[in-house]
């Protein structure tokens, strides 16, 4: 049995790996840290807040002394830190805030795992630090052992946090692993982002708006095959390791749109393309060979089989995303 404090829990997700790990692990104690900002939804949370083996804190990863408070009440076997400012747009906006919560509040949850000692410390990162790679070179992936080359105060801000984290492991022997994923998509993602935004927007017949070509590639992983490699990093995977996990579904962002209004049955005359982000990397792949050799992961779901069942939960779930679009979320 273990007890897991889950930072980051009313996320995208955070929430998922936490209703992964309960139906997996029966009798093991979640126990979710949020701090519920604009990304944090409660109501996600709201099928399993009276379960006797789940509890639900309201608290910023930066509090030192809350921290420690719940440290000294829950006495942790495993920490796993979900929680960060994650939307590469805000981070151009305001980089400060991204600064503090991903580095200074990871640094206070490794403080506090090394003073009450726990088993283990995940970090949830991305493949984001890595920076982009050519469209013209499908060849090319990224590994454990590429170099870290971030190109927004997002991505900078976890690439700091990965190297701390390192740090604490090789100058106070923390126990710990780190995951770098690429794009997630799925159950409850915040609307703010390209799958969940696309398809809201094509439900409620507003503009679809696509940055630049609309070429840029990433590589998308359905949520739950991500909870089940943290899952399996947790309790095989070695201290002192990187892993990286990706979903071998490299797709740019158009034919995703497009996709999109194909399940839904919308026009593709409701996409309209804009100004392109500020430093926007072409292309993002992940090799997760390592993860694959060591622990027998592999990614399960296929994109057209994802996103169709992605595409429906949004549909049957309208309640969900329309209080996130109203603001009425923010009220509990």
């Amino acid at each position: 049995m273990m007890n897991i404090i889950v930072t980051g829990g009313a996320g995208f997700i955070g929430a998922n790996f936490i209703f992964y790990m309960l139906r997996k692990h029966p009798g093991y104690r979640i126990v979710c840290v949020d701090k519920l900002t604009y990304a944090g939804n409660i109501l996600t949370l709201q099928p399993i807040m009276k379960e006797p083996d789940f509890r639900f804190e309201k608290l910023d990863i930066c509090d030192r002394e809350g921290v420690y408070r719940l440290f000294e009440e829950e006495k942790p076997d495993v920490v796993v830190n979900f929680a960060a400012e994650s939307h590469v747009d805000r981070s151009i906006t305001d980089p400060s805030v991204f600064l503090q919560t991903n580095i200074i509040g990871t640094g206070v949850l490794m403080d506090a795992c090394c003073k009450y000692g726990i088993k283990r410390f995940h970090q949830v990162s991305t493949d984001e630090v890595y920076g982009d790679l050519p469209l013209d070179r499908p060849d090319l992936f990224f590994t454990e052992q590429t170099p870290l080359h971030a190109s927004s105060p997002y991505s900078a801000s976890k690439a700091s946090a990965d190297l701390l984290v390192m740090a604490y492991h090789r100058t106070f022997g923390l126990p710990v692993t780190i995951s770098r994923c690429s794009n997630n998509y799925g159950p409850y993602q915040f609307p703010e982002k390209l799958i969940p935004l696309m398809i809201s927007n094509a439900l409620t017949d507003k503009p679809l708006p696509v940055y630049g070509d609309g070429l840029n590639v990433r590589d998308w992983l359905y949520v739950e095959d991500h909870c089940r490699a943290i899952d399996l990093i947790l309790h095989n995977g070695q201290e002192g390791e990187v892993y990286n996990v990706g979903g071998h579904n490299e797709m740019n962002n158009i034919t995703i749109v497009k996709l999109i209004c194909q399940e839904l049955g919308k026009p593709e005359s409701l996409i309209t393309y804009v100004t392109d982000r500020k430093g926007h990397d072409r292309r993002y792949a992940i090799d997760p060979a390592k993860i694959h050799a060591e622990l027998d992961w592999l990614p399960e779901t296929r994109f057209a089989e994802g996103i169709r069942k992605t595409v429906r939960w949004y549909v049957d779930n309208r309640q969900w995303w329309e209080k996130i679009l109203s603001g009425e979320y923010l009220k509990g």
